[in-house]
């Protein structure tokens, strides 16, 4: 805990016990400090972060409240500082890498910094949490809010970690939440329509994530999926492409690819790689590749790395794979844009039968929904359709934008999650996959305003023979 008088400069010697900018984090003892979001003015909750336990306020509007109220005119400013004050922590503590892209974020940032923790102690932040050491804590976004970020450095600098990999949503971007942070290097898995909720247009969403490649040391390397239309519209100096096309700087040939493992060639820099991957999945090879790049930018090129990706471990949530006695598999995976679950979906051929147990998001995109279904009839033989997030809206309702107008009857609808990967179980014989996808290792089930517990792997765990 600090005073609030060592925080910024002022009269008050209050204790302080944490900050917040959403006064649902509010709790007793915290200071308050009213930003204007994007989407929310944070300043019309202030009485309500007073009723939760806030003794102070910060805010750049001129008023009373029954607390002691501090007004500034950047606000922003402000709050960065005294996230450094508070926690003992400055961006300039560790090197930072950016990963961006509508999908393969988790999975790419996950393996680059597992490649990197072998040789300098090395943190993760992203969807699945935050990793130091040997030790997860949850994060509450993929790119967590300033006071939750600094709050994370400061858990970073005690585990004496050097380099920190981040996942940088575009929502993030969108709210400067990242620009207190010069990247040493950044990479772009690729860029397809998604989130068009928040930013209306693919132009508006592509430019948010161009903004990362501004927030770099001068000569950081910008590495990019040569072969995405959108991430060649990037324009920099410091862009180095990968892909399958021979016009790339590093180029991928000859993937060989199994149901548990992908054996691929690299050539880059006038030189030439085997990769034994245990990530299996074309789109994997994209996510391994970049994440090697990212690592060997910070390490320098060390054909040590190669070696290490054959034993790296799968990521949590990201095609990760279970084998059950009775002779099938389940295949718990986060994908939910249209071309994550195409991507997944096509990677199962291998599989006498393909199970699909999904559903869609509510409130959002509700026109990409039938483009998924059709998705999800071309490559599964049959599809559980059930609850995913749904907000305020009915999951059957969500079931029936996701047919649009297909007419077959190898599908079914069960409300409970829990439910429909019980009867995925019930229905799955020897060679078949169980696809249980759109929420990886999520905790929790979001009905209407509140986020209930609920995980996917712990229903896979009840009914899986092991």
């Amino acid at each position: 805990m600090k005073k609030l008088n060592q925080l910024i400069e002022c009269d008050y010697e209050i204790e302080i016990s944490g900050i917040a900018t959403d006064s649902r984090n509010v709790k007793n003892g915290y200071l308050f400090i009213a930003t204007k979001g994007f989407h929310v003015d944070h300043f019309d909750f202030v009485e309500d972060a007073i009723e939760k336990g806030a003794i102070a306020v910060i805010t750049d509007r001129l008023c009373k409240f029954s607390v002691p109220t501090i007004v500034v005119s950047n606000i922003d400013e402000v709050l960065l500082a005294i996230c450094e004050k508070f926690y003992n922590v400055s961006s300039q503590d560790f090197h930072f890498i950016g990963i961006t892209g509508t999908d393969g974020k988790t999975t790419t940032a996950t393996i680059t910094r597992n490649l990197l923790n072998t040789y300098v102690p090395t943190a993760y932040i992203g969807t699945n949490g935050l990793f130091c050491g040997d030790d997860i804590y949850p994060t509450s976004n993929t790119t967590p809010c300033i006071e939750e970020l600094y709050y994370y450095f400061s858990i970073i600098k005690e585990h004496k970690c050097k380099i920190v990999v981040m996942e940088v949503s575009s929502e993030a971007l969108l709210h400067h939440r990242v620009d207190s942070i010069l990247f040493d290097a950044i990479g772009y898995t690729n860029i397809t329509e998604d989130h068009l909720n928040v930013h209306k247009t693919l132009e508006n969403y592509r430019n948010c994530k161009f903004r990362l490649a501004n927030l770099c040391c001068d000569d950081a390397p910008i590495f990019i999926n040569g072969d995405d239309e959108n991430c060649l519209l990037l324009d920099n100096d410091n862009i180095v492409k990968f892909g399958v096309n021979k016009e790339n700087d590093c180029v991928i040939s000859g993937v060989k690819n199994c149901k548990d493992n992908t054996k691929f060639t690299l050539y880059y820099q006038q030189r030439s790689y085997i990769v034994n991957s245990p990530f299996s999945g074309l789109y994997n090879v994209y996510n391994v590749v970049l994440a090697w790049l990212l690592a060997c930018s910070l390490l320098n090129f060390d054909s040590n790395l190669i070696d290490d990706i054959s034993n790296l471990p799968l990521v949590l949530g990201r095609r990760e794979l279970f084998l059950d006695q009775r002779g099938f598999s389940v295949l718990l995976d986060y994908a939910h844009t249209e071309n994550g679950i195409l991507n997944l979906l096509q990677s199962l051929s291998d599989y006498s039968r393909v199970i699909v147990v999904t559903g869609a998001a509510g409130g959002r995109e509700v026109e990409k929904r039938p483009k998924i279904g059709k998705i999800l009839f071309r490559f599964a033989d049959y599809v559980i359709f059930t609850a995913d997030d749904p907000r305020y809206e009915e999951p059957k309702n969500i079931a029936i934008d996701m047919l649009g107008d297909y007419s077959g009857n190898n599908y079914t609808f069960i409300s409970s999650r829990q439910e429909a990967i019980k009867y995925a179980f019930q229905k799955a014989q020897k060679g078949d996959v169980i696809a249980i996808i759109g929420k990886g290792r999520d905790n929790y089930m979001a009905i209407l305003d509140k986020r209930i517990p609920y995980s996917d792997y712990d229903e896979i765990m009840k009914h899986l023979v092991k």
